[in-house]
């Protein structure tokens, strides 16, 4: 990759090139702006790869079940791809855990691909970049990607905004066995799993959010998809293959019902869009103060002439 643009970059990506796919991330988590004319490119050819995200609090063992489901995965001859996004560095702004850490058994196999990006504080658990990396994965062909969020305790809603199946994970010692259900999750949420289910209380919170989803089922379309509460063990690797079986039936359930499907999809893309018109307006914001008519917009806004809304009608209406 040299430093412009290239019809290539999006062509070697879309042959699996791993070697494009980290430095197209790297500069992606850099805000080079080189990179949007090659997302543009990909995106066109992505959307053929199911999504699977992976979220709970702090401690559940996300990082413990992602690893297990790898090796199940490609123990069943599936090229894998993961995301991971970890709290960010206080000093560096990178990533804490770094994916050779985390993962290191798979690091060698040419069917893995996995890929550590840092939060840097963004809430909803996934960084800002995740969205555009998730793009280039997708368009490599992968027969799968998985998205392991940061545990950021409820704030974690974000990875609805890029995955097809949100798996979110608690455990017996999660506190308020009905935290997430709660918290509108339950809305989120494509299945519930009770990791750590050995331990005390397991079978307590596996019924408290069975009873909670069962209590909002009635308020659910009658052809949309059952949420269920599994329970697994991950470092043992108990209950795993039970866990890919259910998330891929959700799979196959969007397949088959097309329009929720599309349901879903237009929901994500109204917020993708959302955030780089955010994006947008951020860059325009931070190169405003040079612009004469901002600065005197700014000027009424001190001296209480206008007030902060009316100027920043101003502002997007210039930028029309």
């Amino acid at each position: 990759m040299n430093g412009s643009a290239s019809p290539n970059w999006a062509a070697a990506l879309c042959t699996g090139d791993v070697r494009t796919a980290a430095r197209m991330i790297s500069r992606i988590e850099a805000a080079d702006p080189v990179v949007e004319t090659v997302l543009a490119a990909l995106y066109a050819r992505g959307g053929h790869t199911p999504v699977f995200g992976i979220t709970g609090p702090p401690g559940a063992g996300k990082s413990t079940l992602v690893d297990q489901m790898l090796a199940r995965l490609r123990a069943g001859g599936r090229r894998v791809a993961v995301l991971a996004v970890d709290p960010s560095s206080p000093y560096s702004g990178g990533a804490i855990l770094g994916d050779r850490v985390r993962m290191g058994r798979h690091n060698s196999d040419p069917g893995v691909f996995i890929r550590s990006m840092a939060a840097r504080g963004r809430l909803g658990g996934l960084a800002r970049a995740a969205g555009d990396a998730l793009q280039v994965l997708d368009a490599m062909g992968w027969d799968a990607i998985l998205v392991e969020t940061v545990g950021v305790g409820q704030n974690e809603i974000d990875v609805v905004r890029h995955a097809d199946t949100v798996v979110i994970l608690q455990t017996p010692s999660s506190g308020d066995e009905l935290q997430a259900v709660k918290a509108g999750l339950s809305e989120v949420g494509d299945l519930f799993v009770v990791n750590k289910s050995d331990a005390p209380g397991a079978d307590r919170i596996v019924a408290a959010l069975r009873e909670a989803l069962e209590a909002q089922a009635h308020v659910r379309d009658p052809e949309r998809w059952n949420v269920p509460v599994l329970k697994t063990q991950a470092v043992e690797g108990i209950g795993v293959d039970e866990l890919l079986a259910v998330m891929w039936a959700h799979h196959h359930h969007l397949v088959t019902h097309p329009e929720q499907k599309a349901r879903r999809r237009r929901t994500q893309v109204r917020a993708q869009i959302a955030d780089r018109v955010a994006e947008l307006l951020r860059r325009a914001h931070e190169t405003a103060p040079e612009e004469a008519g901002f600065a005197r917009w700014l000027e009424d806004v001190v001296e209480r002439r206008s007030d902060p809304m009316t100027a920043a009608r101003r502002f997007v209406a210039g930028l029309a």
